[in-house]
């Protein structure tokens, strides 16, 4: 039997069948199978890489799910850089590795609005002080809200991770999917 990874416009967005039908959300889920994910993890090893795998139209909102693989350290006594998104909230769900997560903190340096790509929309680079650190690890699930910092530092040897990403505005293309799953 074949696992599937299922998006659902229920479980994502909390709506009354009443409400998603009014808002025209789409008959059917979209699907995305295990070998879908193993193909996309196959070219991961050993680089860092963010595979956007398929975005969705929920019905008023998109819903992307991609596939992150992460090696490098971000280590600093001072600053750290990383990405605020403008519009999408992401959803980390933690496959394989662990490392430490920052989010929050002061921003001291904030990179010009960039239109993003298929897999994160508009964002902004960013230097930070400060933040919360928290280890993560197999298993766990992150919710960053938009707007918010986040980077990941001390990774011992790397983070593997799905990240789904809500997007109400539809920034991210509805029907999305990625050339090597067609």
């Amino acid at each position: 039997m074949r696992s599937t990874l299922i998006l659902t416009t229920g479980l994502l967005l909390a709506a009354s069948p009443q409400a998603a039908a009014a808002q025209g959300a789409p008959a059917s889920a979209t699907d995305i199978l295990v070998e879908e994910v193993h193909l996309l993890l196959e070219n991961m090893i050993g680089v860092s890489i963010d595979e956007q795998m398929r975005i969705a139209d929920v019905g008023g909102t998109n819903v992307g799910v991609g596939i992150l693989h992460r090696t490098s350290d971000n280590d600093s006594d001072g600053a750290l850089t990383g990405l605020i998104h403008a519009y999408i909230t992401e959803v980390y769900v933690m496959l394989s590795g662990s490392g430490t997560l920052v989010t929050g903190g002061e921003i001291i340096n904030q990179g010009e609005l960039s239109g993003g790509s298929v897999a994160i929309g508009p964002s902004f680079s960013a230097e930070i002080r400060g933040g919360e650190s928290r280890l993560i690890e197999v298993g766990d699930i992150v919710i960053i809200p938009a707007g918010v910092f986040h980077t990941w530092t001390s990774i011992p040897d790397h983070v593997t991770y799905l990240s789904i990403r809500v997007d109400p505005d539809q920034h991210l293309p509805a029907g999305y999917v990625h050339p090597d799953l067609n």
